[in-house]
């Protein structure tokens, strides 16, 4: 088990290494210093680019409890601000990544295994996302509360609950469950299905991007096929966010925000997601159309909206999200 945070290792001055600080002396250095900030190393939580880590440091506290830190910054390229505060999908992004990161640094997971999400769900605390004039800081505890072992011991499959606060105020609840495997039983199963960086199917033109919250069509994920409450998924291989690294099918996250976009489209207004709890039934393959429907169902939550979303290829559903949402 690594039972350490992420911690800085190496510094560069740009000077010859004769002329710089010998290790001795920069940890002597570094020691009169505050604990720094960095992230997690981005291969924990399955990210190729820094800068989309959101996790930044993890300590044990049992087998099965963390405390896990994380920074969501005030603007990003694509989980932008709404109405002055962060983007609740933030909270659902800082989910999987934990899972992602206990895996391996809590459970021994070795890096290259694949994994499975099943479910994921995460609620908000919408005053609580108010931007401010730094990057917030939140302090999360994680209770893994089913850990599914292979004969021999390797983790199998992992449940998991997380409470994140800021300055000791809940800012969000949620938690997930996933399945891991040896890379070579993975390629053995999927080796026929296609890559993201291998183009699989033609791109779909966009739904206006006003239509779903969006600035940029660059951004929609949903194409009209004129028909009210029904899109097909638009998976942009190339987008940078989306799609962080190649992979053989529709990332989770992508399908969390062809959710948020449903929604939108069909109730004709930005709905802030307060909560959602969403279901992963099979990949949603890349050469395959993929359906997405959305309908309003009984209000039960008073001042809530609540949106059903499935997604299905062929005659299959893929992928299920219940999303409850306010009008701010």
């Amino acid at each position: 088990m690594i039972a350490s945070t992420a911690q800085v290792t190496s510094c560069s001055s740009g000077i010859p290494e004769e002329a710089g600080p010998h290790p001795a002396h920069l940890s002597q250095a570094l020691s009169h210093f505050p604990p720094l900030t960095t992230t997690v190393p981005k291969e924990f939580v399955h990210r190729a680019a820094v800068a989309e880590v959101l996790l930044t440091s993890w300590t044990p506290r049992s087998g099965t409890e963390f405390r896990v830190t994380a920074q969501w910054p005030r603007c990003h390229s694509y989980f932008a601000p709404v109405d002055g505060r962060y983007d609740p999908l933030f909270a659902a992004e800082t989910i999987r990544q934990i899972g992602a990161l206990l895996a391996h640094t809590g459970f021994d997971v070795p890096l290259g295994h694949k994994f499975l999400m099943w479910d994921l769900e995460f609620a908000v605390v919408p005053e609580q996302l108010r931007i401010a004039g730094a990057p917030a800081s939140l302090d999360i505890d994680v209770s893994c509360t089913e850990v599914d072992r292979r004969p021999g011991g390797a983790l199998k499959g992992l449940r998991y609950e997380a409470v994140l606060r800021q300055d000791g105020q809940t800012v969000a609840t949620g938690g997930a469950s996933f399945t891991c495997t040896r890379p070579e039983v993975h390629d053995r199963l999927r080796r026929d299905r296609p890559r993201s960086d291998e183009s699989p199917l033609p791109l779909t033109a966009p739904l206006p991007p006003q239509h779903v919250g969006r600035t940029s069509p660059v951004d929609v994920v949903l194409s009209p096929i004129g028909e009210a409450g029904r899109w097909l998924l638009r998976a942009d291989t190339r987008h940078p966010v989306l799609f962080d690294h190649p992979v053989d099918h529709v990332p989770g996250m992508v399908l969390l925000e062809a959710t948020r976009q449903a929604a939108h489209a069909l109730l004709g207004h930005a709905p802030f997601p307060v909560s959602a709890r969403s279901t992963f039934e099979r990949y949603a393959e890349l050469d395959a159309p993929c359906m997405v429907e959305a309908r309003e169902l009984p209000d039960k939550e008073g001042s809530l909206t609540t949106v059903l979303v499935t997604a299905t290829q062929g005659d299959e559903q893929l992928f299920s999200s219940t999303l409850a949402a306010a009008r701010l």
